[in-house]
């Protein structure tokens, strides 16, 4: 079988793949499909964590059609007893005689499918469309070699680079076409992150607002060192069943911690660092529960935490063309930099018009 046959059928995969995105963490989105005589008779995505595999999915749509056929998925077959059993050894009682994937899985613990495909005789051919695979992967790889979830730094500006007015006001700088998005990427996130700033300024929900009532809640988390945030705030009494965090500095009034574990709210105190909190032992602590993308709203002051300490990967602005001035509160804090070829720049950018306002998204 071809090549180009291999990766016609690895982006179907990949489409099966990407309908996980916000739904799957700790695990990875992943997407497989059966094909017999050039015939794809069996599909199948991750749903959630601790539910059959992609690949199980496929392979039962495909019934008795899955013997002698090839399984394309994603990511690596895994070979261990998680949550769900290997479904290397499902492959192999399928009766699959080959086997296409597209990227390695890093993950020491699952990893080794591959091997065990090739020591049952099953012909295995890795890395066919492996970018792609990495690209819609990066929060799930990052985790798994870092501990640290994917930061995408997320924003609406003014065409002067301004998130609100000198008095606060922001709404609403764009559209229902950038704002029904921006929605969206909540929904694709395991956790959104905003600063108390936002919180006493907007006092916002931060659930996932879209037609039909579609789109699950992320996490809520809150950097607040010295716990300004009201225990009335909607984003701990706002009904939704994602959980609220509130980190902040060790010697915060332990009465104020816990009037906001009362309201519900889960206080987790860490140490400070030059620039406020220390978001590496934020990031770490978010990882360790799993969560693999997150979504930062700011205000400016913390998308300028985050790209001073380096700790973001990505950014999306969406751009409005409306002029609100100099004295208006800017999307990002000071960094320090006293050259431009000192700030950071984003790469394998894409823009994308929404009416009258641009998305503008790339790495960092």
């Amino acid at each position: 079988m071809g090549f180009d046959q291999d990766a016609a059928y690895m982006k179907m995969a990949l489409l099966e793949a990407r309908k996980g995105l916000g739904k799957t963490a700790p695990n990875p989105c992943v997407g497989a499909v059966v094909v017999k005589r050039g015939r794809v008779v069996g599909k199948g995505w991750h749903r959630r964590a601790g539910t059959p595999h992609a690949e199980i999915h496929a392979l039962n749509a495909a019934g008795t059609a899955a013997a002698r056929a090839t399984l394309y998925v994603t990511l690596e077959p895994c070979n261990h007893h998680g949550r769900t059993p290997p479904c290397s050894e499902a492959i192999i009682a399928a009766g699959i005689a080959r086997v296409v994937f597209a990227l390695a899985d890093p993950n020491p613990v699952a990893g080794g499918g591959a091997e065990r495909l090739a020591q049952a005789g099953i012909e295995v051919r890795g890395g066919v469309l492996a970018e792609e695979s990495r690209r819609l992967n990066r929060p799930f790889l990052k985790r798994v070699t870092s501990g640290l979830p994917w930061v995408l730094l997320k924003a609406a500006v003014s065409l002067d680079g301004r998130i609100a007015t000198a008095a606060g006001h922001s709404k609403w700088i764009t559209g229902e076409q950038a704002r029904r998005l921006a929605h969206r990427l909540r929904a694709q996130s395991d956790a959104i992150l905003v600063g108390s700033g936002t919180v006493l300024a907007d006092d916002p929900a931060l659930t996932t607002r879209l037609p039909g009532g579609r789109g699950r809640d992320p996490l809520r988390v809150v950097l607040d060192g010295r716990l300004r945030t009201p225990p009335t705030a909607r984003i701990i009494n706002r009904d939704s069943p994602a959980a609220t965090w509130i980190f902040c500095a060790r010697e915060a009034e332990q009465e104020r911690i816990e009037a906001l574990r009362r309201a519900g709210a889960r206080v987790l105190p860490v140490e400070r660092g030059e620039q406020g909190l220390d978001l590496r032992q934020v990031l770490l602590e978010l990882g360790q529960a799993g969560i693999g993308s997150l979504l930062v709203e700011g205000g400016g002051r913390v998308h300028g935490s985050f790209l001073g300490q380096g700790l973001a990967d990505e950014a999306a602005f969406f751009v409005a063309p409306l002029l609100v001035g100099g004295d208006g509160l800017p999307a990002v804090g000071p960094l320090g930099h006293e050259r431009i070829d000192q700030a950071p720049r984003l790469r394998e950018v894409v823009s994308r018009r929404l009416g009258s306002d641009i998305l503008i998204r790339g790495l960092l």
